[in-house]
């Protein structure tokens, strides 16, 4: 079934249950907004299906899953999308010393080049529209996240593409709306973890590392449906000039989550403030220790 005569539509990426993704479309149905929601295995998506929205299969990372994407979201609405959601996503919490890069290049696949390609595929159908794109990014791309250097560049590359991209597509009256996600209950920690090769310097705090890699899931975590029912509603809200968005209408920029407000006010003050926090929070202060004594040892012998 597709959108009634007037109504509007969203397409969203990554809409597996449990996720950002799948508690955007559910708000967004409450909302009376018709949800074109999308995921590599459609099969996850039959509860939504069940509820009226409109599912189709989707690898962003595929140029010809994205073309099929656009053919059959043209043809559903007759060539028009009113908002996109760029939600699909990929962690990475790995130390800079031990990355893969092939692994690397993945992340980045996702998070980065299917943004991008999402966006310039269905540019269209914005345009025709004078739509709304979202593009879920991360207070990780202005945080040192100590292990996350790959998924905080992935992010950081997603909030300065987006910068750029609101400049560009102003004139064709498209909105660019960056989402800075402070933490969120979602899948993305849920999936197989990496793990320290043998040799890594960081063997010797290998439980700080193992802590880590669910961080997001345990400090200040703000519940999925929470988070989609504030961005649901500014998404929606009308157009206000650009001095009063962050207060009463679309806001270029969203932020929400755990430790979004901190992190906003951090800004203010110097990333000095971010660089410290972060550094005790995740117990580099700890490996310092460490290394004293190794260093004590060797002086023994």
């Amino acid at each position: 079934m597709g959108p009634k005569p007037g109504q509007k539509t969203v397409l969203i990426t990554g809409c597996t249950p449990g996720g950002i993704g799948h508690a955007l479309c559910m708000e967004f149905h409450a909302k009376g907004v018709h949800v074109i929601a999308t995921a590599r295995n459609p099969a996850v998506l039959s509860e939504m299906a069940a509820l009226g929205m409109t599912t189709f299969p989707l690898d962003v990372t595929d140029e010809e899953s994205i073309k099929a994407c656009h053919k059959a979201v043209s043809h559903l609405t007759g060539g028009k999308l009113d908002i996109l959601v760029n939600n699909a996503g990929r962690t990475h919490t790995h130390p800079a010393t031990d990355i893969s890069l092939p692994d690397v290049r993945q992340t980045f696949e996702t998070n980065v080049f299917g943004v991008m390609a999402m966006c310039a595929a269905f540019a269209d159908l914005l345009i025709d529209s004078r739509g709304l794109i979202i593009n879920i990014a991360s207070l990780a791309a202005i945080t040192p996240y100590v292990f996350g250097s790959v998924y905080c560049a992935s992010k950081g590359a997603v909030t300065s593409y987006s910068r750029t991209l609101r400049l560009e597509l102003k004139p064709f009256g498209v909105r660019v709306m960056v989402a800075m996600a402070g933490t969120v209950r979602s899948r993305i920690a849920s999936h197989a973890h990496r793990t320290l090769p043998e040799n890594s310097i960081y063997q010797r705090v290998r439980g700080m590392f193992e802590r880590r890699l669910t961080f997001s899931q345990n400090n200040a975590t703000v519940e999925t449906g929470e988070f989609a029912r504030k961005l649901v509603a500014k998404a929606l809200a009308p157009e206000w000039p650009l001095i009063l968005r962050a207060w009463f209408g679309r806001p270029d920029w969203f932020w929400a989550g755990g430790w979004a407000t901190g992190v906003w006010f951090a800004t203010w003050l110097g990333e000095w403030v971010l660089d410290f926090v972060m550094y005790r929070m995740i117990g580099m202060k700890q490996l310092e220790g460490v290394l004293r004594e190794e260093e004590r040892q060797k002086k023994l012998k």
